[in-house]
């Protein structure tokens, strides 16, 4: 099975092409003689495609797919370099953040992982919403779920749906919605948190020297961000 980094960069390519092209997935699905569904799998990253269903789709939007190597996250580094280049107003426009935490009401949260980080200045890659929730709040956050259209990751399938919502149930606190992804950490009480502003919004996000003892993904970026610095100045 390809790593889901590939299978990812392919569900990019896939959408961005057919949104490039003002596509809907059943137009693109009719043009390369697939279904709607195998589109909507390709490009929500749960399953790697075919190398032949792959290359009907991209046929079908007169585009192929070359192939190349480079070092060992390398990607990982580019895009540490490129957002360090951006400035952060940029780079939470980019998330559509506002978007979601404006939609995301009545469920007591604040913001941890790699969403803390990067509104705290590290120029880490985010790819979802992260949230700290209180295990009391599964409820009312399982309601606004359901309104929204809300999948949840399924570790067994690779993609998103066919278990339940509700956070007490066996599974990643991870989802898909309408608004993008979100990605939780279930707590009894909320973690403390620091009060960060940026373009006259105030974000609550827990602070860069507690994630790097609580979020091990969060962590290895800021370790990975400061290593680059230093060989930077080096």
């Amino acid at each position: 099975m390809a790593s889901t980094r590939l299978v990812g960069l392919l569900a990019t390519a896939v959408r961005e092409q057919r949104q490039s092209r003002e596509l809907s997935q059943c137009e693109l699905a009719e043009l390369a003689g697939v279904s709607q569904a195998t589109v909507a799998r390709i490009e929500g990253g749960g399953r790697a495609p075919s190398i032949a269903v792959l290359e009907r789709l991209l046929a079908a939007m007169d585009v192929q797919l070359v192939i190349g190597v480079e070092p060992l996250d390398a990607h990982l580094d580019a895009r540490i370099d490129d957002l360090a280049a951006k400035p952060i107003a940029e780079r939470i426009d980019g998330l559509g953040l506002d978007q979601l935490l404006d939609r995301l009401t009545g469920v007591p949260q604040v913001l941890t992982g790699s969403t803390a980080a990067l509104l705290q200045g590290a120029p880490v890659p985010v790819d979802a919403l992260e949230i700290a929730l209180r295990w009391q709040d599964s409820k009312p956050f399982t309601r606004w779920l359901e309104k929204n259209y809300g999948q949840r990751w399924n570790a067994r399938w690779g993609e998103f749906g066919g278990v339940w919502l509700e956070p007490e149930d066996p599974g990643e606190h991870r989802w898909s919605t309408r608004y993008g992804e979100i990605r939780a950490t279930m707590c009894d009480e909320l973690p403390e948190t620091i009060e960060v502003q940026h373009g006259g919004r105030s974000y609550r996000v827990v602070p860069l020297v507690e994630l790097e003892l609580s979020e091990p993904h969060a962590a290895e970026l800021l370790r990975r961000y400061r290593d680059r610095q230093l060989a930077a100045d080096g």
